[in-house]
């Protein structure tokens, strides 16, 4: 006789969910087996199991469409499940708990990987997901949403055919294909460091994602309760308007560095007018850079309202530019529409017949009201102060103070390597380059550049820190150095944290503080050394090697130095 437990948290489905506790019952007792069965409904929770029934159980059956508190069970064996699937033959569940069809069950498993900048930590996670399946016996199939937009897209066929979804996102992901299909959802981190832990979490936590929620908006409301609390929320749809600007951002920025290539560094005055360069710095001032702070702010309104928010967002991102608030105000702009527009979403009901105006003339004019009339009377003008005044003490510093922020600037870079710390010192670079303040997105250039290349000199300089394996993955690590990835550091910190981050972030520091020490300016914000060689998109260009040179050395000397012999 075994002993087992199930819980059953599907609150919105009551009775069902009594039925099911039945079958399992009558099913574990024709087995001869004892179950306890813990019910979550709307008043709470019925037969709680205790930490002295958890501990000794051979199996426990996770039925989960609401939270499920399954932290608790710690690494008890823990078997997924479906309220549909007990009420079909509850016995063959059982059997599968207890193993008694031979080995766990293989899943078919469809997943997709997303972050802001569609690069790095998109494709890590996607090898960490399909890594960790391989090993557990299951199928997976993992759609990547990257800077070139969705690669190995899964069809409605194979989405159908799924036993399980995972997102493994940091931007907001479109889940209206998922409906009824059981769904996770977690920040890509999570798939990089353990692939396993993360799909082992997933089959007890999936909960059904529901088609209702998915018609509509895409933000964390519809994410099942792992997706974090409203911090990670608002850093998400943030992160969500960030990764739709860059394009813009990156491509006026090479634009505009080609024409001063062109044209010298005057190109835009009229003199020029009709040439190539100042063509083309029109093009990447006027038309690229000046769709930067909508696309911020509507991108960052459609994450937290779905399409509805798009207009009112992109609308008030306008505004933001127009009256000087630059992406400050685009960023309060976008939250302000996609929270109005979701509010009104819910509170606004038409009935069946007069619904289908909501996205496409309701929503969009009173939320597209509101956020104009906030931002031209209440909000605009004290955010565009704001900026003001950032801007021009930026423009101001010097010395001890460039120093100082730059070292700040460069040690976020490395501390996460594409973390949230990471990307808040890139966004606040980027985000800069509107209002023509470009001596930050030069520091976190060369401090984001610096991890990884730091890595391939350390693997070269000291061959006794690391294994045969490190060192051959030291050269991919130097390749996305010179590339601005700094996502390739990453495995070596994650295997040895302790010493290495302080190394990477030192480095990384004085590579910020001598870019910002030396006034070096960059106009793009990416490419890595590639967009060095474009004339005038980098100020102080001997400095800024500089810079980057020390940075690279210091953590590469401070690598020798810390880490231990390998066996």
């Amino acid at each position: 006789m075994s002993t087992l437990l199930a819980i059953i948290a599907c609150p919105s489905r009551v009775a069902q969910g009594q039925l099911a506790a039945e079958a399992l019952r009558k099913a574990a007792g024709q087995a001869g087996h004892h179950i306890n069965i813990e019910i979550h409904h709307a008043q709470g929770v019925q037969g709680r199991l205790d930490a002295a029934q958890i501990a000794i159980a051979d199996s426990i059956i996770v039925i989960a469409e609401a939270d499920a508190d399954i932290a608790r069970l710690a690494n008890r064996p823990t078997h997924p499940a479906t309220l549909d699937a007990v009420l079909a033959d509850a016995g063959a569940v059982i059997g599968n708990a207890l193993g008694q069809h031979g080995a766990v069950s293989s899943l078919r498993i469809v997943a997709i990987t997303s972050c802001p900048t569609g690069i790095a930590h998109t494709f890590m996670a996607a090898e960490g997901l399909s890594q960790a399946a391989e090993q557990l016996g299951h199928r997976i199939k993992v759609e990547t949403q990257g800077s070139v937009g969705a690669q190995n897209a899964l069809s409605a066929q194979e989405i159908a055919e799924a036993d399980l979804v995972i997102i493994a996102a940091d931007t907001q992901v479109d889940l209206g294909r998922f409906a009824g299909k059981r769904l996770f959802s977690s920040g890509t981190k999570a798939a990089i460091n353990d692939g396993k832990a993360l799909i082992h979490r997933a089959e007890a936590e999936a909960t059904v994602q529901r088609a209702a929620q998915s018609a509509g908006n895409s933000g964390d409301s519809k994410a099942p309760p792992a997706s974090g609390n409203a911090g990670s929320s608002a850093y998400k749809h943030l992160m969500t308007g960030v990764s739709f600007m860059l394009p813009f951002v990156v491509t006026g920025g090479l634009l505009i560095a080609l024409g001063f290539a062109l044209g010298g560094i005057y190109v835009y005055q009229d003199a020029f007018k009709g040439t190539l360069g100042w063509t083309l710095f029109n093009i990447g001032a006027k038309a690229s850079f000046a769709l930067m702070v909508p696309i911020l702010a509507g991108y960052i309104a459609y994450s937290i309202a779905d399409r509805p928010g798009i207009a009112p967002g992109m609308a008030g991102g306008m505004i933001a530019g127009a009256i000087g608030s630059g992406f400050l105000g685009g960023i309060v702009a976008g939250f302000i529409a996609g929270y109005s527009v979701k509010y009104l979403n819910e509170k606004i009901q038409l009935g069946r017949n007069f619904d289908g105006l909501k996205p496409v003339l309701i929503l969009p004019l009173l939320g597209t009201t509101i956020v104009g009339l906030l931002m031209y009377y209440v909000l605009g003008q004290p955010v565009a102060a704001a900026l003001g005044v950032v801007t021009e003490w930026l423009k101001g510093l010097q010395g001890s103070s460039a120093l100082l922020l730059g070292m700040i600037l460069g040690g976020m870079m490395a501390f996460d390597m594409g973390g949230p710390i990471n990307k808040a010192a890139y966004t606040f670079a980027t985000g800069l380059l509107a209002s023509q303040v470009y001596a930050p997105m030069a520091a976190v250039m060369a401090a984001g550049m610096t991890p990884p290349l730091a890595i391939a000199l350390a693997a070269l300089l000291f061959k006794n820190r690391f294994s045969a394996d490190e060192r051959e993955g030291a050269k991919a690590a130097g390749v996305l150095g010179i590339s601005f990835i700094t996502e390739g550091a990453i495995p070596f910190a994650a295997k040895d944290p302790l010493r290495v981050i302080p190394a990477l972030v030192a480095g990384s520091a004085l590579a910020g503080a001598i870019s910002m020490a030396s006034g070096c300016d960059l106009r793009v914000p990416h490419g890595g050394v590639f967009v060095l060689f474009i004339p005038n998109a980098v100020s102080h260009l001997g400095m800024y090697l500089v810079a980057l040179a020390s940075g690279t050395a210091l953590s590469a000397v401070l690598l020798g130095a810390l880490k231990k012999r390998t066996a």
